[in-house]
């Protein structure tokens, strides 16, 4: 936490954090895997520049570089001696004046690490999960820029999660205004129809997910054309399979959409998803320099 290793219980910060007020800050969620070098963290600097971004659309200045950043992702997994965990860089505006405009507030800086295994459990993996259509719609891009992981834009996503929990669901997905299909709460959606993997474009409010673009390579690898497009809900129902990807979630089936069967997870998405877990888990070598093992300054 700004630079220097704490132990969580000593992470604290004001009551009049601006942050905590008005949700002006920005994170990310990277996920480190057990590999035969040791701890490596899956497109690490991809997410740490993803990280800078957000903060510029925000009008934020991170005071710590890439780099930086990378080096303190490292001394959060040594001195866990972690060999996995689930790693959130975060940064915010800390207290100052407790107003609206953010402008002389301080910027404060964490990486968080703890253990984590699977988002959901190894039998719901496995029969896939069940979702519904959420009555909360996705935040349009105009109102909040959708590019910035930031940490105010997920309370759209929180209401959308909470309503299908409380409905007995798995996971929401959610709708653009104009109904087209966003994305779930938490995690970017992939249809299989007649051969074709489609996603929704970015003009559907989404996040440019990471593992959304590692997942479109993968399945152009495995020879499956996929195309980014305008989905409607109906594309969900009368879909051959329905898979759900983020960094937590991984590669998730899903077998129903609003009590509409879809069934068990198909070969394309076994395909993928097996192809995924033997990339992040460096069974296979990584294109793009994607697993990188931080060394702690």
């Amino acid at each position: 936490m700004d630079g220097a290793v704490v132990d969580s219980a000593a992470a604290v910060v004001p009551i009049g954090s601006h942050g905590l007020h008005y949700g002006s800050g920005v994170f990310e969620g990277m996920r480190a895997y057990e590999t035969e070098r040791g701890p490596a963290v899956f497109r690490l600097r991809d997410h740490l520049e993803r990280f800078h971004r957000s903060a510029e659309l925000l009008g934020m200045q991170i005071p710590y570089s890439v780099d930086d950043l990378v080096i303190a992702t490292g001394e959060v997994i040594s001195s866990n001696r972690f060999d996995a965990c689930y790693l959130r860089p975060i940064a915010f505006y800390g207290a100052g004046e407790l107003r609206v405009s953010s402008r002389s507030n301080p910027v404060i800086v964490g990486v968080l690490g703890w253990p984590m295994s699977t988002y959901f459990d190894a039998e719901t993996l496995r029969v896939g999960i069940r979702a519904m259509i959420s009555s909360w719609r996705r935040v349009g891009p105009n109102t909040i820029p959708h590019a910035a992981k930031a940490t105010g834009v997920y309370l759209n996503s929180m209401l959308a999660g909470h309503e299908a929990l409380d409905a007995g669901y798995d996971e929401a997905i959610l709708l653009t205004e104009d109904g087209f299909v966003a994305d779930g709460a938490g995690e970017t959606i992939f249809v299989v129809k007649d051969g074709v993997i489609s996603t929704p474009d970015l003009s559907a409010s989404i996040l440019a997910g990471i593992t959304r673009s590692t997942v479109i390579e993968i399945a152009q690898d495995l020879g499956h054309p996929v195309v980014e497009r305008q989905l409607i809900r109906t594309d969900l129902y009368l879909a051959d399979e329905v898979f759900m990807v983020g960094t937590a979630a991984e590669v998730t089936p899903v077998r129903e959409v609003d009590r509409r069967e879809i069934g068990r997870p198909g070969e394309v998405t076994r395909q993928i998803a097996g192809a995924y877990q033997d990339i992040v888990h460096g069974r296979v070598p990584a294109r793009h320099g994607w697993l990188e093992v931080p060394t702690p300054g």
